[in-house]
Parts: structure tokens; sequence; C-alpha cells
């Protein structure tokens, strides 16, 4: 079987042991850049390797100004493949990523591997705090692995440029959807978003609404209501947050709601407000 979007954390405990299985520890917080690292290295669930966002997942930055595209750029798809052979994928790797906060950065790396065309990735449905309600074991071991062969097949889904959001402001033809916390939406978060806001007309769809209290997924026909009240056609839809990082978690509720086909902004706010000649829209839509 293949898993594609979530994984319980009992189906992973099932598969520890098996040799064409990968898994990521993709902790992360977003103010103190080595926090996933520190936590992974007091434990990780057994056969883990560390994903870190800054580096791993993300390309190099722009310098600062009116081309900067963002916090935490796409990396090159050449240097993500040498990533991910590095860490022993193959093209028929099972990878299951996990975090610490529901799927907020183990999307990322499930959106990048369908971004290079390998299905064969899930997130664990409730991360870390689910494999531990189960009293599933950590460990501080790392396990080597061999390199792996993964190539770069047909993407598995899409992403728009900065031009053409900005394109859209006119046309208004896709519904921008906006993944972070609703203060920063608002432009009410200062430490995160220097300059506050959202893209004229976006809605927000904070990711951790796609949760149920235990911080595992709500049911795919939940996501399908709440989803469907927001967009009017997937396909017509952009994801973005503030660097395009938890974009990723609303992509991943549509395909568990069935609802595929929107498109990552990479770049997100943080590119979009880097040039003060983009307007910004505040306060509640």
């Amino acid at each position: 079987m293949n898993y594609t979007t979530l994984i319980s954390a009992s189906e992973l405990a099932s598969h520890m042991n098996d040799s064409g299985w990968a898994i990521f520890d993709c902790r992360h917080d977003l103010l103190n850049p080595t926090a996933g690292s520190d936590a992974f290295a007091t434990g990780h669930i057994q056969n883990a390797q560390f994903a870190d966002i800054d580096t791993a997942l993300s390309g190099a930055k722009a310098p600062a100004g009116p081309a900067f595209t963002g916090r935490h750029p796409l990396p090159e798809r050449h240097a993500l493949i040498a990533t991910l052979r590095s860490w022993g994928i193959n093209d028929d790797t099972q990878v299951v990523a996990y975090d610490g906060q529901g799927g907020m950065f183990a999307a990322r790396l499930w959106w990048l591997l369908r971004w290079i065309g390998h299905d064969r990735v899930a997130v664990l449905d409730g991360g870390l705090a689910a494999w531990q309600a189960q009293g599933l074991p950590l460990v501080t071991p790392v396990a080597p692995r061999p390199a792996g062969n993964i190539a770069e097949r047909a993407s598995l889904t899409r992403t728009v440029s900065v031009q053409e959001v900005v394109a859209n402001l006119d046309k208004q033809e896709l519904q921008v959807l906006d993944a972070r916390a609703p203060d920063r939406f608002r432009g009410e978060n200062e430490t995160i978003d220097p300059v506050g806001g959202h893209i004229p007309g976006a809605r927000n769809r904070f990711f951790k609404d796609n949760l149920q209290p235990d911080g595992r997924f709500k049911s795919a026909k939940e996501l399908e209501q709440e989803f469907s009240g927001l967009v009017t056609k997937p396909e017509a839809t952009i994801l973005q947050c503030g660097s395009g990082v938890t974009a990723c978690h609303n992509l991943l509720a549509m395909e568990v709601a069935g609802l595929p086909g929107a498109a990552l902004y990479p770049g997100s706010w943080s590119e979009w407000c880097a040039d003060p000649a983009r307007p910004v829209a505040t306060g509640v839509v």
C-alpha cells in the first residue's frame, strides 16, 4: 500500500524496520532556527533523519528589496534531488514526514517531493504527539542509510509566480487563500511580519483549522465541506502563507478532502511585501 497524504502512528510503527521506508523529522521554529535540530538531538522517531526547513528544504535567499523571493524560496530542483539522494531516497521509497506542530512543517517536505514527481510521501497524522500518545519510543541515535537514486519525474503539483499573482489583482480569476494565523493576516503581528496585512482579495484559512483538537486532521468530508465554502474551483485557487511553508498544509488538507489542483505561491507574503509597489490590505475580509 502506498501512502500519499496521511499515515497514522500505528501504521508507521508497523513499518519501522522496512528498508524501503524513510522517515524525516521536520520540526522547526520560525523564531528559533536551531529549535528543530536541538529537539531532534534530544529524541526522535527511530530511523528518522532531520530535514532542516531553512537549508535542506529551502533555497538561497535573494538580497532584501523588491527582488526578494521570500524567506523560504524553493530549492533548485537539482539541489533538492541531490539532498534526497543523500538521504537514501529511491524512486520506490515510501517517505514519511513529521513534526511537532500538526504537520505545519512536515507538509513542506510532502509538497516538495510531489513537486519533483514522487507520490509515495505522507505526513504523520498528529505528528510526534500522536506517536508518543501511543507510548511509542523516541531514540537519539541516527541510523545511516546508503545513498539513494531518486530521479525527477513529472510534477504532481503547480506553482504560480509573483507576476501571476499581481496580474490576478485586476483579473480576479483566481482565489488566493492565506494559511497564516488571523492576526498575521489582519496585519497585527509585527514580530513575524514587519509589514503586516495580506494580498488584496485574499481570504484566510488558518492551517490549524484543518486539525482536530488532538492535532490530527479532520475527516475528508469535514475538510471538503469547509474548503468548498472558501474556494469555487481548486484548480483556480492559489495557496500562500508567510513564506510558502504552511500553505502546503492547506494543500495537503485539500488533497485529503478530494480537492486537488490548487497552486502554491512559493514566495508568499514575505516576497509580496518586499516590494512597496505591491498593494497591501489589512483588517478583516
